[in-house]
């Protein structure tokens, strides 16, 4: 009996472990099923973008002169910046210049009450007119004891103290003439005018106002031309003294961001020393400032060409990476499949780098879309007019490279 119930518990223990082995194996093939259908659609998805195109935008490597730049920070100064002061003493009657107006050299800026120094200049006049008149009457007197003395008719003491009446009677009319003189520049100090051609600034001073000698009026600086002092390190100096043995060198003048020339110029000076604190030159230029698009004090940057290079093999700055082995761009080949080419560069500014080695005139660098190729990546060339085909931003800058 003992062994009957065994037996019959062993049968019902084996029949309750089917069903959970058969739950266990089903749950184990349901999460296998999961696992390889989410997989599926990625890996084709995976074979299908490496196996497409890759969509870029491309440039040929180009032929051209370049011109060689060197390239300093440099400060807008005006040529000239004078302050205008009154140079005699009144009532400062009207004020004819407007705040930040462009006047003309010799313009009217300003009038002090004239009056008193025409006065003067009236008063200098007549003391002339007396002592000419005296002058004439003595010069008479002296004529005729000239003639007198030799008969003995006059004396010689009195035809020597008309002679020295007439000698002191010139010298005093020399002295008349002088003061009219003075007069008369005193009289032209009231009427005060711009020394230069520039632009006026803030004015100092208001009509009715006692001005005096050395009260200033308003300050012009002249705005054309106009000069930028910039500075180059001292390696560089010995490149630009062998470009001026070949004649005057052209200063271009960008905005700070350096995206817009500004104005073209010519260097004027190399300062005849250097600065042993920072290792710089200070050079100085002049620019026509037509446009008045440079303003003094502002920053600008300066590119000075020195020298040109004749037939330069040039691309778009952007063509060039930066990787573990230094610069490089990906070449497009016949079959439009790419690979990389190490490159250098001798100079790379505003958009464009010229290349010194690594490419050749013709061959087919891509610009925009980098970021997906890998070496033998088959590309379709995008249209360059609508570079929101290929999204990503450009790797380069448009200003040097380091």
């Amino acid at each position: 009996m003992t062994v009957a119930l065994h037996d019959s518990g062993n049968r019902m223990i084996q029949v309750m472990k089917r069903p959970v082995i058969a739950l266990v194996l089903l749950a184990l093939v349901g999460a296998g099923l999961l696992w390889h259908f989410a997989r599926a659609p990625r890996a084709a998805g995976k074979t299908e973008v490496t196996s497409a195109p890759i969509p870029v935008i491309v440039a040929n490597v180009s032929r051209k002169d370049v011109p060689i730049y060197l390239m300093g920070l440099g400060t807008v100064q005006a040529s000239n910046t004078v302050t205008v002061t009154a140079q005699v003493e009144g009532v400062l009657e009207k004020v004819t210049f407007v705040e930040g107006q462009d006047v003309k050299k010799g313009q009217l800026l300003a009038q002090i009450d004239p009056r008193p120094y025409q006065a003067q200049l009236e008063q200098a006049i007549a003391k002339k007119a007396v002592d000419e008149a005296q002058l004439e009457h003595a010069r008479r007197d002296l004529e005729r004891y000239a003639k007198l003395a030799p008969l003995d008719y006059t004396s010689k003491l009195t035809f020597d103290a008309t002679t020295a009446q007439v000698a002191q009677l010139v010298a005093q009319l020399k002295g008349d003439q002088g003061s009219i003189d003075y007069a008369k520049t005193q009289l032209d100090y009231t009427s005060i005018t711009s020394p230069l051609d520039g632009r006026t600034g803030v004015r100092l001073i208001d009509a009715g106002n006692i001005v005096r000698a050395a009260n200033a009026m308003v300050v012009v600086t002249q705005l054309q031309p106009i000069s930028v002092f910039f500075t180059l390190a001292t390696t560089d100096i010995q490149q630009v003294q062998d470009a001026l043995q070949k004649g005057p060198l052209v200063a271009a003048a960008f905005s700070q961001d350096d995206k817009t020339k500004l104005d073209t110029g010519t260097l004027l000076l190399v300062d005849n020393q250097a600065d042993p604190t920072s290792g710089t030159v200070r050079l100085k230029a002049s620019f026509p400032n037509k446009q008045q698009r440079l303003w003094p004090g502002t920053f600008v940057n300066v590119e000075l060409v020195t020298a040109i290079q004749h037939d330069g093999l040039t691309i778009p700055l952007d063509a060039i990476q930066q990787g573990p082995q230094g610069q490089y761009v990906f070449l497009v080949g016949t079959d439009r499949k790419v690979a990389m080419r190490p490159v250098s560069i001798r100079q790379s500014l505003h958009g464009e780098a010229l290349i010194d080695q690594g490419l050749s005139v013709g061959e087919v660098v891509v610009v925009r879309g980098q970021y997906r190729l890998l070496p033998d990546s088959l590309v379709s060339l995008a249209d360059p007019r609508d570079p929101n085909v290929v999204p990503n931003p450009s790797t380069a800058s448009s200003g040097m490279l380091p």
